[in-house]
C-alpha cells in the first residue's frame, strides 16, 4: 500500500508544478477513504486515488466536472490540473479548486427543512443537464445509477444474519420492493455519494457539494438514500416531494440506504460500536418510516 503523505505531494507538486512548489501542503480534515486530499496554498487542493480501483475517477472528474459546473448554480469540485504517474506514485492525479465551506453535521444548519429542499434541488438541477455521452453506471462507480440489485446477495447476506437483531420479514419487504421496479426513462446524471462529508455548509445553508469520484449516469434513486440517514420525518417528506419521486423510484432509494446500512451494521457490530450504533439507527429510521408509510397506505385505501 501506497504511503500518500504530505512529503510525497510535496515532491510531486515540485516535480510537475513547480510554480506551486511554494505553497503549504497540509491534509484536510475529513479526507475519506477512495482518495486522500490536501490542502495545496489557500486556494487548491491535491487529490490522489487511494488505490487502483479508483484511479478511473480522475479521468472522469476532468471530463465532466468543468461540464457540469458550468450548468450549477451551487459551485462543485472543479479540476484545474492534472498530475501524472510518476516513480513514487503510479497513478495520475488532480489538483482542484478548493471550495469554502464545513462539512455538514445537523448542529450547524440553520434549517433542516430548508436544507432538504436547497438539497433536493440541487439534485434535480443536475439530473436536468444534459447526459448523453455521459458514463454509465457500472463498476467504475460501484453501481450508483445502476440496479441495486448488483447488491441483492450481499444484502439477503447481512439481512440472515442480523435476523435476531431486526424483524428479518420487514426488512426482506423492503429490500424486495427496491427490487420490483426499475428506471425506464432516460438516464440522468447520479453524483453517488451524496451523503454529510460531501456537502459543505456556509452560514447554516448548502454552500457546495464535493468529491463526484462516482459519477455517473442512470437511475437517480441511489442519490435520494439520505433521506434515511439524515433527515427527520418532516424534512424527509420535504426531500421526497422537491425530488418529484414516483414511489418505484423512492422504493429504490430505500433500498440503497438499507443496503448500505445492512452491510455496514453486519460487518461492524462485533469490531467498532459507534459505526454499528449509527448503521443500527438508520436501519430502525428506515423500517419505522416504511411501516408508517404502509399504514398509511391502508388506511387511505379503506377511504
Amino acid at each position: 500500500m501506497i504511503n500518500i503523505n504530505v512529503d510525497l505531494v510535496a515532491r510531486l507538486i515540485h516535480e510537475q508544478f513547480p510554480q506551486w512548489s511554494d505553497l503549504d501542503i497540509k491534509p484536510v480534515k475529513y479526507s475519506g477513504n477512495d482518495n486522500r486530499t490536501f490542502h495545496l496554498g489557500e486556494h487548491m487542493s491535491v487529490r490522489l486515488p487511494s488505490e487502483v480501483s479508483y484511479v478511473p475517477q480522475v479521468e472522469k472528474e476532468q471530463i465532466w466536472l468543468p461540464f457540469l459546473s458550468e450548468n450549477l448554480s451551487l459551485p462543485i469540485s472543479t479540476p484545474l490540473a492534472k498530475g501524472n504517474p510518476s516513480e513514487e506514485y503510479p497513478w495520475p492525479w488532480s489538483i482542484n479548486k478548493w471550495l469554502e465551506g464545513e462539512t455538514l453535521t445537523q448542529a450547524i444548519i440553520s434549517d433542516v427543512n430548508q436544507f432538504a429542499t436547497d438539497l433536493g434541488t440541487f439534485l434535480i438541477e443536475l439530473q436536468s443537464i444534459d447526459a448523453s455521452g455521459g458514463p454509465l453506471a457500472g463498476k467504475h462507480n460501484f453501481y450508483r445509477g445502476g440496479s441495486v440489485a448488483v447488491y441483492d446477495e450481499e444484502s439477503r447476506y447481512a439481512i440472515e444474519n442480523v435476523k435476531d437483531t431486526f424483524n428479518e420479514h420487514i426488512l426482506l419487504e423492503i429490500w424486495g420492493l427496491a427490487l420490483d421496479s426499475k428506471w425506464d426513462s432516460e438516464p440522468v446524471w447520479v453524483h453517488g455519494d451524496i451523503a454529510p462529508g460531501n456537502l459543505l455548509i456556509k452560514d447554516g445553508k448548502l454552500c457546495a457539494v464535493i468529491d463526484f469520484g462516482i459519477l455517473g449516469v442512470g437511475d437517480p434513486a441511489s442519490d435520494a438514500a439520505m433521506a434515511w440517514t439524515f433527515f427527520d420525518n418532516n424534512s424527509r417528506k420535504i426531500f421526497k416531494k422537491v425530488l418529484n419521486m414516483d414511489e418505484g423510484t423512492w422504493n429504490r432509494a430505500r433500498g440503497w440506504a438499507l443496503w448500505k446500512a445492512l452491510i455496514t451494521y453486519n460487518g461492524h457490530k462485533d469490531s467498532n460500536d459507534i459505526i454499528a450504533e449509527e448503521s443500527y439507527h438508520v436501519i430502525h429510521i428506515i423500517i419505522d418510516d416504511y411501516l408508517a408509510e404502509k399504514i398509511t397506505r391502508n388506511l387511505e385505501a379503506l377511504q
